[in-house]
């Protein structure tokens, strides 16, 4: 890899079973990039298929860097890998089954440049994927879109491109390379998206069963609690407590007030309602109380720096 240079882009590039795709992958991006100093770095996520022996091949002819799983890890430990060896101004990501165009990438980047972004998405707008494929992920990205407030067509596409600095930030594992763009706009970097072309796949399989839409909703959810109370774990358990323990206040004090009344309040359900819903208000509350004190021993910078002087 060429380090004498500054490296103007990074091709980041996580792959599972595509030994097939790779030789022309490379070929397709040196020469969408010719005439620029970039270079590459392809994550092999645990292949079976003879994926490392090409790229071992491969790393001698392009400025290419291999980076090889001992097991399959999945697609954001793999992006994590590469943004961590990546080198270049910017860094864009790759799909390595072909349907990817690396043609897109210079485009996406004078974009960029262009509206000021920090990282661009690519809109797989025409878009070559069984139907299986195409109306979960457009119910997806609408999910995705509503809850966040980052309204993309594609959040799922392989094809982006970032600044180093944006793609550096990001804490990548589960399924949450999904969000990039939601984690780069928390972390106060500007997002946009380009359309692009798509391909037909030309080898193998897609290797995303309907598991991954399952998996990619329940890491929303720790992308949404984390992006709001990451930080401030007292304010989303204590106020979820605060609401019971009232709730159950109230509860008590009109039992109370029966039972002065000389009524019989041994077998109302009320009571027992009123009574659980004070211990679990207690036990949120202690949980958020727990959170803080771990922020207080673990601290994390709250803040990220999207640019400055030199």
């Amino acid at each position: 890899m060429n380090i004498n240079n500054k490296i103007l882009i990074t091709v980041v590039i996580p792959v599972y079973n595509e030994a097939e795709s790779l030789q022309e992958l490379l070929m397709e991006i040196s020469t969408a990039l010719s005439g620029k100093n970039w270079n590459a770095v392809v994550i092999d996520d645990g292949s079976n298929d003879g994926t490392w022996n090409i790229i071992s091949q491969l790393s001698e002819e392009y400025p290419l860097k291999g980076l090889r799983f001992g097991a399959n890890r999945g697609k954001a430990a793999a992006l994590a890998a590469g943004f961590n060896e990546a080198d270049g101004e910017f860094i864009s990501t790759l799909d390595g089954d072909l349907q990817d165009d690396p043609a897109e990438i210079l485009p996406m980047i004078k974009k960029m440049k262009k509206d000021h972004l920090d990282l661009i998405s690519g809109w797989k707008k025409v878009r070559h994927d069984p139907a299986g494929k195409r109306l979960p992920s457009k119910v997806f990205n609408s999910v995705v879109g509503l809850t966040t407030g980052i309204h993309l067509h594609d959040f799922n596409c392989g094809l982006k491109v970032y600044r180093s600095a944006a793609a550096k930030t990001l804490e990548l594992y589960g399924e949450m390379h999904r969000y990039t763009p939601v984690l780069a706009f928390r972390n106060g970097f500007k997002v946009g998206e380009k359309a692009v072309n798509h391909r037909v796949r030309k080898h193998g399989y897609s290797k995303y069963g309907l598991a991954r839409f399952f998996r990619g909703y329940t890491d929303l959810i720790t992308v949404l609690f984390l992006g709001r109370y990451s930080y401030r774990p007292l304010h989303f358990f204590g106020g979820i407590g605060t609401i019971l323990s009232f709730a159950g206040f109230a509860i008590n004090v009109y039992m109370s007030i029966l039972w002065l009344g000389g009524q019989s309040i041994g077998n109302r359900p009320l009571l027992l309602m009123g009574v659980f819903l004070m211990l679990a208000g207690f036990q949120f509350i202690s949980m958020g109380l727990l959170g803080e004190m771990i922020l207080r021993f673990n601290p994390r910078k709250p803040y990220t720096i999207t640019s400055q002087t030199k």
